[in-house]
């Protein structure tokens, strides 16, 4: 059996997130009067004094409790000659026969401030509950798994709750096979607890999870003000794209892997800036705007899926200090699947790379998302960050890095040894499909120096005269040095193989279908619990 799994902390009403477009496509402008207001200010209501109405009412599938809320921090518009507050609508539903099981809250959205001719609200918000996630690696045949893994969360609440979910990973196939959940407080010692199971299983025991839980006070003046503060350790994971097929040697497979860590201090240091999407590129333009936009999404979403999936073969680690991320970025010759090398390029898969990434920072796991610039699975899609980004309408920061040692390469010789080097980490804004803001370099730059200690980060506009002699020198040295090919440096398929996007139907087939026998606690996405 091969295991993975899942912890969150999570209290509620303490958080928003913008609601999933392709299922509102005819909400266009969600944020409206709320989109500029922080998330303290837009949850800072008191249930006793802004609980305008709540009503319930039985149905076959449970009781559903709704709620109108008041959100007094959103400035109060005229409507029909008179003012208008803003609301949010909150929806809980209590299924049956969960005994004294926590009920499930689903958001709702409205903003009832501004309607339009029909007297309908036109502007929607949405609240969601406020938690944290950590996925594992996977272990693979044991019925007894180990992980060992640490988390730690700052600032988080007393009254928090600490879920487990554990799946089985089944190769082979795009989904998991959902084993059951414990669900436990966060009181330091430790916790063995009972692994429960859907309720609609003949037999709910799954076996037991051991965890152990350790706390400290609080170090910040004012926890408040970033609850749930991830904390490390920074973890990694490699993911092998399916379209490289049988490789001969991992390094072979360079152009088709993803890599994600999870980094610290991102709220910290950004605050509430965030990137939406760029309305003037054209490519952004088709995979966000309109009704055409739709099907576009969804098949990026699909290969975002395929990329990231979690499977035995995936590489996971810790990244400890600049010799991790130095070792991340070896593969110093050629890369393509079953490609002769020479026995110069073998003897460089070792070394640091001359290779220029894409990646992203994106906003719903706190992940750093990054693949080779010239991976093969980028053909056919019109964004390579959108579908980095799983097409999310903002991320934290996007653009493009490379290695390099001190000055550039063209100041470098393979004479050197790797460690003898001082090794500098070029980021940028260079994404289309997001457009950065120049102005918060800085801010990138120090989020990389919090995360990667002891790597000078030189972050550099697109623009930047000296962004684009250092990237004319990575790539001359790979070329010339390396004998990395040109069809490496940009979305290339070898002869014979087929795309990524041709994998999309077949994973949507392998997806459980609505009315089936399988339920999607039972079966689930594989990354679509981050």
């Amino acid at each position: 059996m091969i295991m993975m799994c899942q912890g969150t902390i999570h209290t509620t009403f303490t958080s928003r997130a913008p609601v999933d477009t392709d299922s509102l496509l005819m909400f266009d402008r969600m944020w409206s009067r709320a989109g500029t207001i922080s998330d303290k200010d837009l949850t800072n209501f008191n249930i006793s004094e802004d609980l305008v109405s709540v009503r319930a009412g039985p149905t076959t599938y449970g009781v559903i409790l709704l709620g109108k809320i008041r959100l007094p921090k959103v400035p109060k518009i005229t409507v029909g000659g008179r003012e208008s507050d803003g609301f949010v609508h909150v929806r809980i539903h209590d299924p049956p026969n969960r005994g004294t099981e926590d009920v499930t809250f689903h958001s709702l959205w409205t903003d009832e401030g501004k309607r339009d001719e029909n007297g309908r609200a036109e502007h929607y918000i949405a609240i969601q509950t406020d938690d944290i996630k950590f996925i594992s690696s996977v272990k693979s045949n044991t019925l007894a798994p180990v992980w060992n893994e640490r988390w730690s969360v700052k600032n988080v609440p007393k009254h928090a709750v600490l879920e487990v979910s554990v799946f089985d990973k089944d190769e082979g196939t795009p989904l998991n096979d959902y084993i059951g959940k414990i669900k436990t407080n966060i009181e330091p010692g430790t916790k063995d607890a009972e692994i429960v199971g859907p309720v609609f299983k003949l037999r709910r025991e799954r076996g037991t999870f051991w965890l152990e839980v350790e706390s400290a006070p609080a170090e910040d003046s004012n926890p408040k003000a970033f609850p749930y503060d991830f904390n490390g350790p920074i973890r990694y994971s490699r993911h092998t794209s399916p379209t490289a097929g049988v490789l001969t040697n991992l390094n072979e497979a360079r152009l088709y892997a993803t890599w994600k860590m999870y980094l610290k201090g991102i709220q910290r240091i950004f605050g509430e800036e965030q990137q939406h999407w760029n309305q003037n590129y054209k490519a952004a333009q088709t995979i966000f705007q309109g009704p055409s936009s739709y099907p576009v999404r969804q098949g990026i979403k699909t290969a975002h899926d395929i990329l990231y999936s979690r499977t035995t073969e995936n590489g996971f680690g810790v990244i400890e200090g600049v010799t991790d991320i130095v070792s991340i970025l070896h593969s110093g010759g050629a890369s393509r699947p079953n490609q002769h090398q020479s026995d110069h390029q073998k003897a460089l898969s070792d070394r640091v790379k001359p290779a220029i990434y894409t990646y992203v920072i994106a906003i719903d796991d706190s992940s750093f998302r990054f693949s080779e610039t010239g991976a093969a699975f980028f053909v056919d899609f019109a964004s390579k960050h959108a579908l980095h980004s799983k097409c999310s309408e903002h991320v934290w920061y996007s653009g493009e890095f490379h290695p390099r040692p001190k000055g550039g390469w063209d100041k470098f010789s393979d004479d050197q040894k790797d460690s003898d080097v001082e090794w500098e980490f070029v980021i940028d804004n260079n994404s289309g499909t997001y457009a950065p803001n120049k102005e918060l370099l800085p801010k990138l730059k120090e989020l990389l120096e919090y995360n990667f200690p002891g790597f000078t980060i030189l972050a550099l506009d697109r623009e930047d005269e000296e962004l684009k002699r250092s990237v004319a020198a990575c790539r001359e040295y790979a070329l010339g040095k390396r004998e990395v090919t040109e069809d490496e440096l940009e979305p290339n398929l070898s002869p014979g193989e087929a795309p990524l996007s041709a994998r999309i139907w077949e994973f949507r087939k392998s997806a459980p279908k609505e009315g089936g026998k399988e339920s999607n606690e039972d079966r689930t996405y594989p990354e679509a619990n981050e």
